[in-house]
């Protein structure tokens, strides 16, 4: 049996350990795909501690931000051949036949398994994916940039779809974290005025280079107060800070027939108030990752050069060590692990 280096989570809230595990074995419509580099995302931090009402697999190796490229197609492989570079997003598999799979609704499917969570992911030498449910590389987008885009960049991009905010209108994101940061460069691409709200004056300056047009320290002075006063209400808040006080600021940031689009998974309660939410015709909603067009399309914008994740590039053997930074919020952007 031919073995692989990976990082499991055993059990949860111990350190991943790194150890050798087999090479995943293919079933029909499946491709093996020889890693390069694997983003690191908060979601996996989640499912390390195992605090969501919805437990990973055990042992797991997470991970669902991987690259590399295809060695071997099972049987009933047809859009993918061996040498393709493909990623590994949230959405391992659905299954194609629900009510939401059948409206354009996947990521809705009570069927569907999820990388590096359900299923193993691509912390490891090679994952494997079903070929239906790839990440398609864009030729001229390097692997450690298309990385983030797998989970980050379609979530905040389907974020703001979704978000009834038109071209021209002002967003506010609350959060300049590793989704936060590219939510404020797609908002911009798609021609959004852009709020970023944080608590770290070095995130807001990185927000400030990537375009936003207002920036506002939470941590110093109410952003709600500051939003409303400067641009009297945002159109759509997209919630990426993984704390409820955001959540409750990202809703109040909205002006009257306005939208929270909440993203972010911490695992507590948001009180609504119902009076407010009323009056003043406010919709808050849930919009959790994207589809596979989505997902074409988050990487199309990246392979233009409208979106590039700030990312920082370091060994998979520093994974114990990423998550305690992601803990304490020290990471600028997003780390990219290679597999070397």
């Amino acid at each position: 049996m031919s073995m692989m280096k990976a990082a499991v989570v055993n059990e949860h809230s111990q350190d991943l350990e790194i150890k050798e595990v087999p090479i995943p074995e293919l079933a029909y419509g499946e491709v093996l795909v020889k890693t390069e580099v694997s983003g690191v995302c908060h979601t996996d931090l989640h499912a390390k501690i195992g605090d969501w009402p919805v437990k990973p697999k055990l042992p797991l190796i997470p991970g669902h931000e991987a690259v590399g490229k295809v060695v071997k197609v099972a049987d009933g492989v047809k859009s993918v051949k061996v040498g393709d570079r493909v990623g590994n997003a949230w959405l391992h598999y659905a299954c194609g036949e629900c009510e939401f799979c059948l409206t354009g609704r996947e990521t809705l499917c009570h069927h569907q398994e999820n990388s590096g969570y359900s299923v193993d992911g691509g912390f490891a030498e090679y994952f494997k994916v079903p070929a239906d449910y790839v990440g398609k590389i864009p030729d001229g987008l390097s692997s450690e940039d298309a990385a983030p885009i797998l989970c980050a960049g379609v979530t905040t991009y389907k974020a703001l779809k979704v978000s009834g905010a038109q071209p021209g209108d002002w967003v506010s994101v609350f959060g300049i974290g590793g989704l936060g940061h590219l939510a404020v460069q797609y908002a911009k691409a798609m021609g959004f005025n852009v709020v970023a709200v944080d608590v770290f004056d070095e995130k807001l300056e990185l927000a400030k280079k990537l375009g936003a047009d207002k920036v506002v320290n939470s941590s110093k002075g109410d952003p709600v107060t500051f939003i409303n006063d400067e641009v009297g209400g945002v159109q759509a808040a997209i919630s990426v800070a993984v704390a409820k006080k955001p959540f409750e600021q990202a809703y109040e940031s909205v002006k009257r027939g306005g939208t929270l689009v909440a993203v972010a998974l911490p695992n507590e309660d948001m009180p609504l108030p119902i009076f407010e939410t009323v009056l003043d015709g406010k919709t808050v909603m849930g919009s959790i990752v994207g589809t596979r067009k989505d997902l074409a399309v988050a990487l199309q914008f990246a392979a233009e050069g409208k979106v590039k994740a700030n990312i920082s590039i370091e060994p998979l053997d520093n994974v114990n060590d990423i998550f305690e930074r992601m803990e304490k919020g020290k990471i600028d952007g997003r780390i990219v692990m290679t597999m070397e």
